[in-house]
Protein backbone atom coordinates (compact mmCIF):
# COMPACT_ATOMS: atom_id res chain seq x y z
CA UNK A 1 0.00 0.00 0.00
CA UNK A 2 1.13 3.60 -0.67
CA UNK A 3 2.65 5.74 2.05
CA UNK A 4 -0.09 8.20 3.15
CA UNK A 5 1.53 10.51 6.08
CA UNK A 6 -0.65 12.13 8.07
CA UNK A 7 1.11 16.22 7.67
CA UNK A 8 -1.60 17.23 10.83
CA UNK A 9 -1.02 15.71 14.32
CA UNK A 10 -2.87 15.76 17.54
CA UNK A 11 -1.23 14.54 20.57
CA UNK A 12 -3.26 12.69 23.34
CA UNK A 13 -1.39 12.44 26.68
CA UNK A 14 -2.40 9.51 29.08
CA UNK A 15 -1.94 11.45 31.96
CA UNK A 16 -2.00 8.39 34.74
CA UNK A 17 -4.55 5.12 34.36
CA UNK A 18 -5.31 2.68 35.92
CA UNK A 19 -2.05 0.32 36.25
CA UNK A 20 -0.22 -0.15 39.82
CA UNK A 21 2.07 2.24 38.44
CA UNK A 22 1.69 4.28 41.11
CA UNK A 23 4.90 3.36 43.37
CA UNK A 24 6.87 3.04 40.36
CA UNK A 25 7.81 6.74 39.41
CA UNK A 26 7.77 9.84 41.35
CA UNK A 27 6.10 11.44 38.28
CA UNK A 28 2.94 9.11 38.31
CA UNK A 29 -0.36 11.23 39.76
CA UNK A 30 -1.83 10.70 42.43
CA UNK A 31 -4.78 13.17 43.73
CA UNK A 32 -7.42 15.36 41.82
CA UNK A 33 -4.47 18.24 41.89
CA UNK A 34 -1.60 16.94 40.69
CA UNK A 35 -3.32 14.67 37.51
CA UNK A 36 -4.94 18.25 36.61
CA UNK A 37 -1.59 20.09 36.87
CA UNK A 38 0.34 17.21 34.64
CA UNK A 39 -2.34 17.17 32.32
CA UNK A 40 -2.30 21.25 32.31
CA UNK A 41 1.75 20.87 31.98
CA UNK A 42 1.26 18.02 29.14
CA UNK A 43 -1.02 20.64 27.18
CA UNK A 44 1.61 23.54 27.59
CA UNK A 45 4.35 21.11 25.78
CA UNK A 46 2.01 20.48 22.59
CA UNK A 47 -1.08 17.61 23.79
CA UNK A 48 -4.11 18.64 22.41
CA UNK A 49 -5.97 15.93 24.00
CA UNK A 50 -5.50 14.77 27.60
CA UNK A 51 -6.93 11.87 28.71
CA UNK A 52 -7.51 11.29 32.21
CA UNK A 53 -8.43 8.24 35.31
CA UNK A 54 -8.52 8.78 38.44
CA UNK A 55 -6.58 7.36 41.59
CA UNK A 56 -7.64 7.78 45.56
CA UNK A 57 -5.17 10.82 46.52
CA UNK A 58 -3.86 8.72 49.40
CA UNK A 59 -3.00 5.28 47.94
CA UNK A 60 -2.86 5.46 44.27
CA UNK A 61 -5.03 3.02 43.59
CA UNK A 62 -7.59 3.65 40.37
CA UNK A 63 -10.71 4.36 41.40
CA UNK A 64 -14.48 5.43 39.75
CA UNK A 65 -15.06 8.68 43.01
CA UNK A 66 -17.67 11.01 41.03
CA UNK A 67 -15.87 13.88 43.16
CA UNK A 68 -12.37 12.92 42.15
CA UNK A 69 -13.73 13.51 38.55
CA UNK A 70 -15.27 16.47 39.35
CA UNK A 71 -12.46 18.30 40.79
CA UNK A 72 -9.70 17.08 38.08
CA UNK A 73 -12.11 18.26 35.24
CA UNK A 74 -12.73 21.56 36.88
CA UNK A 75 -8.84 22.22 37.43
CA UNK A 76 -8.26 21.44 33.88
CA UNK A 77 -11.41 23.60 32.88
CA UNK A 78 -9.92 26.63 34.45
CA UNK A 79 -6.32 26.60 33.53
CA UNK A 80 -5.02 29.17 31.53
CA UNK A 81 -4.43 26.56 28.50
CA UNK A 82 -6.94 25.28 26.20
CA UNK A 83 -7.15 21.36 25.73
CA UNK A 84 -9.40 18.69 24.82
CA UNK A 85 -10.86 16.88 27.35
CA UNK A 86 -11.06 12.82 27.04
CA UNK A 87 -12.23 11.19 30.69
CA UNK A 88 -12.05 7.37 30.25
CA UNK A 89 -15.04 5.59 30.58
CA UNK A 90 -13.34 1.74 31.01
CA UNK A 91 -13.41 1.46 34.65
CA UNK A 92 -16.39 -0.79 36.42
CA UNK A 93 -15.48 -3.45 33.75
CA UNK A 94 -13.07 -5.60 36.08
CA UNK A 95 -13.77 -9.36 36.98
CA UNK A 96 -11.10 -11.01 38.99
CA UNK A 97 -12.00 -14.62 39.02
CA UNK A 98 -11.03 -17.31 41.89
CA UNK A 99 -8.88 -19.62 40.46
CA UNK A 100 -8.84 -22.48 37.50
CA UNK A 101 -10.65 -24.81 39.75
CA UNK A 102 -13.06 -22.58 41.32
CA UNK A 103 -13.53 -19.80 39.37
CA UNK A 104 -16.70 -18.40 40.93
CA UNK A 105 -17.25 -16.41 43.00
CA UNK A 106 -15.53 -13.66 41.77
CA UNK A 107 -12.84 -12.22 44.45
CA UNK A 108 -11.09 -8.99 45.40
CA UNK A 109 -10.09 -6.76 43.06
CA UNK A 110 -13.72 -6.93 41.20
CA UNK A 111 -14.99 -3.80 40.03
CA UNK A 112 -18.21 -4.74 38.03
CA UNK A 113 -21.27 -2.60 37.58
CA UNK A 114 -23.85 -1.56 35.04
CA UNK A 115 -23.65 0.81 32.18
CA UNK A 116 -25.37 3.97 33.57
CA UNK A 117 -23.01 3.93 37.07
CA UNK A 118 -19.83 3.45 34.21
CA UNK A 119 -20.89 6.30 32.25
CA UNK A 120 -22.25 8.74 35.14
CA UNK A 121 -19.29 10.53 35.55
CA UNK A 122 -19.19 11.36 31.92
CA UNK A 123 -22.63 12.94 32.01
CA UNK A 124 -21.75 14.91 35.45
CA UNK A 125 -18.60 16.25 34.02
CA UNK A 126 -19.60 16.37 30.17
CA UNK A 127 -16.18 16.21 28.28
CA UNK A 128 -15.50 16.23 24.80
CA UNK A 129 -14.29 12.67 24.96
CA UNK A 130 -14.94 9.65 26.26
CA UNK A 131 -13.22 5.93 26.11
CA UNK A 132 -15.78 2.91 24.78
CA UNK A 133 -13.22 -0.23 25.82
CA UNK A 134 -14.95 -2.32 22.35
CA UNK A 135 -14.38 -5.84 23.77
CA UNK A 136 -13.55 -7.96 26.39
CA UNK A 137 -10.24 -9.18 26.62
CA UNK A 138 -7.52 -11.41 29.32
CA UNK A 139 -4.84 -9.00 30.48
CA UNK A 140 -1.57 -10.17 31.74
CA UNK A 141 -2.73 -11.28 35.20
CA UNK A 142 -3.53 -14.51 35.69
CA UNK A 143 -7.39 -14.16 35.94
CA UNK A 144 -8.42 -11.09 35.78
CA UNK A 145 -10.74 -10.06 32.20
CA UNK A 146 -11.42 -7.01 31.29
CA UNK A 147 -15.51 -7.45 30.82
CA UNK A 148 -17.09 -5.45 28.06
CA UNK A 149 -19.95 -7.61 26.80
CA UNK A 150 -21.61 -6.47 23.41
CA UNK A 151 -25.05 -5.34 25.35
CA UNK A 152 -22.81 -3.38 27.29
CA UNK A 153 -20.97 -1.80 25.00
CA UNK A 154 -24.81 -1.17 23.39
CA UNK A 155 -26.24 0.81 26.25
CA UNK A 156 -22.87 2.63 27.26
CA UNK A 157 -22.41 3.75 23.81
CA UNK A 158 -26.53 5.03 23.52
CA UNK A 159 -25.62 6.87 26.28
CA UNK A 160 -22.42 8.35 25.01
CA UNK A 161 -24.06 9.18 21.93
CA UNK A 162 -27.26 11.03 23.36
CA UNK A 163 -24.76 12.63 25.52
CA UNK A 164 -23.12 14.31 22.65
CA UNK A 165 -19.80 13.34 23.97
CA UNK A 166 -17.65 11.82 21.35
CA UNK A 167 -16.61 7.88 22.18
CA UNK A 168 -13.20 7.41 21.50
CA UNK A 169 -13.16 3.64 20.13
CA UNK A 170 -10.53 1.52 22.39
CA UNK A 171 -9.09 -1.53 20.10
CA UNK A 172 -7.02 -3.98 21.67
CA UNK A 173 -7.62 -6.35 19.16
CA UNK A 174 -8.78 -6.64 15.31
CA UNK A 175 -12.02 -8.29 16.47
CA UNK A 176 -12.82 -4.57 18.36
CA UNK A 177 -12.64 -2.46 15.33
CA UNK A 178 -15.18 -5.15 14.14
CA UNK A 179 -17.89 -5.02 16.33
CA UNK A 180 -16.91 -1.03 16.42
CA UNK A 181 -17.87 -0.80 12.55
CA UNK A 182 -20.83 -3.16 13.81
CA UNK A 183 -21.59 -0.47 16.40
CA UNK A 184 -21.97 2.56 13.47
CA UNK A 185 -23.55 0.37 11.37
CA UNK A 186 -26.45 -0.31 13.99
CA UNK A 187 -26.93 3.52 14.92
CA UNK A 188 -25.03 3.23 18.23
CA UNK A 189 -22.20 5.41 17.40
CA UNK A 190 -22.04 8.00 15.00
CA UNK A 191 -19.81 7.86 11.60
CA UNK A 192 -16.77 8.93 11.01
CA UNK A 193 -15.90 7.50 14.01
CA UNK A 194 -12.66 8.00 16.57
CA UNK A 195 -10.66 5.52 17.25
CA UNK A 196 -7.60 4.31 19.66
CA UNK A 197 -5.04 1.77 18.76
CA UNK A 198 -4.01 0.15 21.21
CA UNK A 199 -0.92 -2.04 20.50
CA UNK A 200 1.41 -4.24 22.46
CA UNK A 201 -0.80 -4.64 25.73
CA UNK A 202 -0.92 -8.53 27.15
CA UNK A 203 -3.00 -10.09 25.80
CA UNK A 204 -4.23 -8.25 23.06
CA UNK A 205 -2.90 -7.05 19.20
CA UNK A 206 1.36 -7.52 19.62
CA UNK A 207 2.39 -4.33 18.97
CA UNK A 208 5.07 -5.88 15.64
CA UNK A 209 4.49 -3.79 12.88
CA UNK A 210 2.39 -6.40 10.58
CA UNK A 211 -0.24 -6.49 12.88
CA UNK A 212 -0.52 -2.59 13.59
CA UNK A 213 -1.21 -2.18 9.80
CA UNK A 214 -3.49 -5.03 9.90
CA UNK A 215 -5.30 -3.06 12.39
CA UNK A 216 -4.58 0.12 10.46
CA UNK A 217 -5.84 -0.88 7.37
CA UNK A 218 -9.62 -1.81 9.17
CA UNK A 219 -10.13 1.35 10.17
CA UNK A 220 -12.61 2.70 8.00
CA UNK A 221 -10.84 5.29 5.80
CA UNK A 222 -13.66 8.23 6.83
CA UNK A 223 -12.61 7.48 9.87
CA UNK A 224 -9.91 9.11 12.34
CA UNK A 225 -7.53 7.16 14.41
CA UNK A 226 -4.54 7.33 17.01
CA UNK A 227 -2.13 4.89 18.13
CA UNK A 228 0.28 4.09 21.25
CA UNK A 229 2.41 1.26 21.89
CA UNK A 230 4.09 0.54 25.50
CA UNK A 231 7.23 0.88 27.14
CA UNK A 232 10.24 1.42 25.09
CA UNK A 233 8.22 1.02 22.11
CA UNK A 234 5.61 4.21 22.88
CA UNK A 235 8.28 6.52 20.73
CA UNK A 236 8.36 4.12 18.26
CA UNK A 237 4.59 4.22 17.33
CA UNK A 238 4.67 7.97 17.61
CA UNK A 239 6.38 7.54 13.73
CA UNK A 240 4.76 4.37 12.96
CA UNK A 241 1.50 6.22 13.48
CA UNK A 242 2.04 9.12 11.48
CA UNK A 243 3.75 7.21 8.53
CA UNK A 244 0.55 5.23 8.62
CA UNK A 245 -1.38 8.04 8.97
CA UNK A 246 -2.87 8.60 12.50
CA UNK A 247 -2.17 10.42 15.21
CA UNK A 248 -0.21 9.80 18.55
CA UNK A 249 -0.88 8.84 22.39
CA UNK A 250 1.89 9.41 25.05
CA UNK A 251 2.13 9.40 28.63
CA UNK A 252 2.59 7.89 31.51
CA UNK A 253 -0.38 5.64 31.24
CA UNK A 254 1.77 3.64 28.81
CA UNK A 255 5.55 4.47 29.66
CA UNK A 256 7.42 5.57 32.52
CA UNK A 257 10.62 6.14 31.06
CA UNK A 258 12.12 8.78 28.98
CA UNK A 259 15.18 7.04 28.37
CA UNK A 260 16.87 3.93 29.72
CA UNK A 261 17.14 5.03 33.93
CA UNK A 262 15.46 8.49 33.07
CA UNK A 263 11.84 8.67 34.65
CA UNK A 264 10.26 10.90 32.47
CA UNK A 265 7.16 13.41 33.17
CA UNK A 266 4.18 13.60 30.97
CA UNK A 267 5.35 17.06 29.83
CA UNK A 268 8.87 14.97 28.79
CA UNK A 269 7.13 12.54 27.03
CA UNK A 270 4.53 14.90 24.76
CA UNK A 271 7.73 17.05 24.38
CA UNK A 272 9.39 14.18 22.68
CA UNK A 273 6.40 13.00 20.53
CA UNK A 274 6.30 16.82 19.49
CA UNK A 275 9.75 16.44 18.30
CA UNK A 276 9.73 13.22 16.36
CA UNK A 277 5.91 14.49 14.38
CA UNK A 278 8.01 17.10 13.30
CA UNK A 279 11.30 15.61 12.27
CA UNK A 280 8.84 13.91 10.65
CA UNK A 281 7.53 16.90 8.17
CA UNK A 282 4.46 17.15 9.69
CA UNK A 283 2.42 19.52 11.95
CA UNK A 284 0.99 19.07 15.26
CA UNK A 285 -2.22 20.80 15.49
CA UNK A 286 -3.97 22.31 18.82
CA UNK A 287 -7.25 21.45 20.49
CA UNK A 288 -9.34 23.91 18.38
CA UNK A 289 -8.36 22.21 15.02
CA UNK A 290 -9.24 19.20 16.78
CA UNK A 291 -12.56 19.71 17.83
CA UNK A 292 -13.13 21.46 13.92
CA UNK A 293 -11.58 17.95 13.24
CA UNK A 294 -13.46 15.65 14.80
CA UNK A 295 -16.96 17.89 15.20
CA UNK A 296 -16.18 18.15 19.04
CA UNK A 297 -18.15 20.64 21.05
CA UNK A 298 -17.67 21.85 24.64
CA UNK A 299 -20.11 22.11 26.77
CA UNK A 300 -20.51 22.60 30.74
CA UNK A 301 -20.60 19.99 33.31
CA UNK A 302 -24.36 19.76 34.92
Amino acid sequence: MPLEMNREVFITCAVTGSGSTQDKSPHVPRSPKQIATSAIEAAKAGAAVVHCHVRDPKTGVPSRDLALYREVTERIRAAEVDVVLNLTAGMGGDIVFGGPDQPLPPVDGTDMVGATERVLHVAQCLPEICTLDCGTMNFAEADYVMTNTPGMLVAMGRQMTALGVKPEIEAFDTGHLWYAKQLVKEGVLTSPALVQLCMGVPWGAPDDLNTFMAMVNNVPDDWTFSAFGLGRNQMPYVAASVLAGGNVRVGLEDNLMLDKGVMATNAQLVDRAVSIIENLGAKVIGPDAVRAKLGLTKMAPK
